[in-house]
C-alpha cells in the first residue's frame, strides 16, 4: 500500500509521528512536506495529495493542517478528490463506507499520534458500501456544474 501524506506548520510533528507508526506496518508513505515549523500555507501541500490520489500513484491520502479543516476544503478543489475531514475512528471508517474518500484530513492541534493512528487504520480496513455509488456519482457530476 502506498499513502501521500502531507502537512503545513501546525501539522508536522503529527505527521513525523504518523510516518514513524505507519513504516513497520509495510506501508510506503510519500512525505510531501513540509518540513520544520516555518509558517507555509495549506493549500499548497493539499494540493501535493491531491494530485498524487487523482494520478493514482498512491492508494489514497492524508492531508494534515491546524485543525484539518483547511487543507480538506482545499483538497476537495481538486477535481476526483474526496477529501473527509475526520476526528475518531467513526467518522474515519464511514469516510470510506459511504462516501468512497480517498483523502483524509486531521488536524494537529486537535488530534494526538495515537488517535491519527487509530483513525488511519479504521480507514484503510473499511470498505466501499456500493450502495451508496448514488450519491457518490452525484458528488462527481458537481464538479463540472457550472449552474
Amino acid at each position: 500500500m502506498r499513502i501521500a501524506i502531507g502537512s503545513d506548520h501546525a501539522a508536522v510533528l503529527l505527521k513525523t509521528r504518523v510516518i514513524e507508526a505507519l513504516k513497520p506496518l509495510d506501508i510506503d508513505v510519500i512525505d510531501l512536506g513540509t518540513e520544520g515549523d516555518q509558517s507555509v500555507d495549506y493549500p499548497d501541500f493539499a494540493k501535493k495529495v491531491a494530485q498524487a490520489v487523482v494520478s493514482k500513484s498512491v492508494d489514497f491520502g492524508i492531508a494534515m493542517c491546524g485543525t484539518g479543516i483547511g487543507i480538506s476544503i482545499a483538497a476537495n478543489k481538486v477535481k476526483g478528490i474526496r477529501a473527509a475531514l475526520v476526528y475518531d475512528t467513526l467518522t474515519a471508517r464511514l469516510a470510506k463506507e459511504h462516501n468512497n474518500a480517498n483523502v483524509i484530513a486531521m488536524g494537529g492541534r486537535t488530534t494526538t499520534p495515537e488517535d491519527a493512528i487509530m483513525m488511519i487504520e479504521a480507514f484503510m480496513n473499511a470498505k466501499f458500501e456500493t450502495r451508496h455509488q448514488k450519491r457518490i456519482d452525484k458528488i462527481t457530476a458537481l464538479e463540472g456544474d457550472r449552474s
